[in-house]
């Protein structure tokens, strides 16, 4: 994703989101953001995509064999989590007190 400006999401580390697309799609359960990949528009979140790898033994693993782990997904196949509706939401940005805050636009909550 080669652009002249660097892009702008509304999902950070740590965010809950719920699968809206794909394979693990469940808009009734939220899940944690563990990493956030800007320049490729792409996220990984917990229990999403897993996939297994096959690794080689090595001095710190030296077992090696195959290990399950999550793979990035398109950020455009999540939404934000709103805890108190419990339902994935869009969001708005406003200032408060010189700071920009993500605000739900189901339930007007304050995203922290």
């Amino acid at each position: 994703m080669k652009t002249r400006f660097k892009p702008k999401f509304n999902i950070k580390k740590g965010d809950l989101v719920a699968v809206i697309a794909g394979d693990d799609k469940d808009r009734t359960k939220a899940r944690k953001v563990l990493e956030v990949q800007p320049d490729k528009a792409r996220i990984i979140v917990e229990g999403v995509n897993i996939i297994t790898k096959h690794t080689k033994p090595t001095a710190q693993n030296t077992k090696g064999g195959i290990v399950k782990q999550e793979a990035p997904i398109a950020i455009s196949n999540v939404m934000l989590w709103d805890a108190k509706t419990g339902a994935p939401t869009r969001i708005n940005k406003q200032r408060e007190n010189g700071k920009l805050v993500r605000i739900a636009k189901k339930s007007g909550e304050v995203i922290k």
